[in-house]
């Protein structure tokens, strides 16, 4: 790919200042601001989520209530799941990097919306704030874990209509920037840009909106449903009204499922982005990712039955299930094939980018493998809503988007903000929560297997030993978190400045100054080869 060369110095998008104060940037129409907005408000959520998280497992360290009682627990857990899945996995890699680098991968010079693409940042934030509202109102925060599943999340008296109101308001958010992207994919292409000449983070975040917007209004409306049911009981989900609570779990899997997709496949394009450039090779199998991507966003509607296998299906469907489950792992496999293919006899430069990737490959890969565990019948009914399925959910789904949002991170850290971090200091930060990131989920996976069922929190003295050691893994994990946060935070200010391209990257996003100027692009890019050969 080549860009026509800068021949004088615009502004970068950092530096432009058209309003005063805080209102340049929650007024701005431009894509790369948006993207930070949006990496701004996730990382507050974040840090919020992992202290609930953090304050779970002081709880579990020893038997017995130890920092707090059920009821505070079961908040905590819910809240966690909401702002965890809802507000950081789900908007993620597409909201940030996504929304900051699609125009630039493609030659665009914005999203072909960008004030609906500020509209969809403030639902965001609206829905978050109702959301987390629930924790301060009325009868005390909601306990229904994060999946609000009936019957009782319309039979409890705690706080449960802001919680699922909040939820039903980020789903719009959600729908609209899958709906921006796709529309910018289409049609503000650079001139020679065809589409088996886009890189694989675009096609990923593609395959993402399409589920984006197809899945997502199925959840709103089942949300919509348990408000009418808490409201005006109308017998959707409730028996003695004649409903079925088995209803509510097909409808809110059938997003669901989809929803861990719309988390891994841009996970899977950045990772992709990351790994050519650090072997210093073309992506092996182009097409064969492309088509896998695809392939794991069409299949992931067909496999939402395997959350439900002990919920009373016929055997036809349990054997569908199971079948349909096993054949998502093929296109996923894919994937780690072409990586490691990539990697093997590449001229190997060991940057903080490659640790996250190539650790990413390893959790996901641990994450896939016990997936078959619960998609296999036999197995699944005795790990089954024990410690293993969250240990399993942890590896794909903070172990797979959260160690390739910190690869992306570290990858596209200099184009964001020009500057260049401690590379010493980020390894430091990548290891420290590498070791405790397995430290805290891997000896679930154990407890599970051993009994130890899940969203209690309390135990039986035999669960001791692994429980120890998964809280100490956490204590661990957030004290590398903070080494990588501290890092970068303080490089945006006083790194050393960056070069337009200081990993040697083949993608037009690197073809610019660092940071971007406003439009992206002094002149339009003109696209004469495919993207990653060197």
């Amino acid at each position: 790919m080549t860009a026509n060369s800068h021949t004088h110095h615009e502004p970068s998008y950092l530096e432009v200042k058209p309003r005063k104060g805080i209102w340049n940037w929650l007024l701005s129409t431009d894509h790369k601001r948006i993207g930070l907005l949006y990496l701004y408000s996730i990382l507050i959520f974040f840090a919020v989520g992992a202290l609930l998280g953090l304050s779970m497992k002081l709880e579990l360290i020893a038997p017995g209530e130890t920092i707090m009682g059920a009821q505070t627990y079961n908040g905590f857990f819910t809240l966690h799941g909401i702002i965890m899945i809802f507000l950081i996995v789900i908007p993620g890699l597409p909201a940030v990097f996504g929304n900051f680098f699609l125009p630039l991968m493609i030659g665009a010079d914005d999203v072909a919306f960008p004030k609906l693409n500020l509209l969809s940042w403030y639902i965001y934030i609206l829905g978050a704030l109702i959301a987390i509202s629930s924790q301060f109102m009325g009868s005390g925060p909601p306990d229904t874990g994060w999946t609000f599943y009936a019957p009782y999340s319309f039979q409890t008296n705690t706080n449960m209509l802001p919680a699922v109101t909040g939820a039903f308001v980020l789903g719009f958010s959600s729908i609209l920037t899958g709906l921006n992207f796709i529309v910018t994919m289409h049609r503000m292409r650079a001139p020679g840009m065809n589409w088996m000449k886009m890189p694989l983070f675009p096609w990923t975040l593609y395959g993402t909106a399409w589920i984006q917007i197809l899945a997502t209004p199925i959840v709103g409306i089942t949300l919509l449903m348990i408000v009418a049911e808490r409201l005006f009981q109308i017998g959707f989900f409730d028996p003695a009204l004649g409903g079925d609570p088995i209803l509510y779990q097909h409808l809110f899997w059938i997003y669901s499922h989809p929803a861990v997709y719309i988390m891994i496949l841009p996970a899977m394009g950045a990772i992709s982005e990351v790994i050519p450039v650090f072997a210093r090779k073309t992506i092996f199998g182009y097409k064969a990712l492309i088509i896998s991507t695809m392939a794991i966003a069409f299949v992931g509607y067909f496999v939402w039955g395997h959350h439900m296998f002990t919920s009373g299906m016929s055997g036809e469907a349990l054997v569908s299930f199971s079948l349909l489950t096993f054949l998502v792992a093929i296109p996923s496999a894919i994937k780690v094939f072409n990586w490691i293919s990539t990697i093997y006899k590449g001229a190997i430069h060991l940057e903080p980018p490659f640790y996250w990737a190539l650790s990413f490959i390893f959790v996901f890969m641990i994450g896939g493998l016990s997936g078959l565990v619960l998609g296999s019948l036999a197995t699944n009914v005795h790990v089954h809503d024990t410690n293993f399925v969250v240990a399993h959910f942890h590896y794909i789904v903070f172990g797979g988007t959260g160690f390739a949002f910190m690869a992306a991170l570290h990858y596209w850290f200099p184009k964001i903000w020009g500057r260049m971090y401690d590379k010493a200091w980020a390894n430091i930060g990548w290891l420290t929560f590498f070791i405790g990131f397995n430290a805290l989920y891997f000896p679930m996976f154990y407890l599970g297997i051993i009994g130890m069922p899940r969203r209690y929190y309390d135990y039986l003295p035999e669960y001791h030993g692994p429980n120890i050691l998964s809280s100490l893994g956490a204590i661990v994990m957030i004290a590398g978190l903070l080494i990588i946060i501290t890092n970068l935070v303080r490089s945006t200010k006083s790194g050393e400045k960056a070069e337009a391209d200081p990993w040697n990257g083949k993608t037009l996003e690197w073809k610019t100054t660092s940071p971007p100027p406003l439009e992206n692009f002094d002149k339009q890019p003109v696209v004469d080869k495919g993207p990653y050969e060197y």
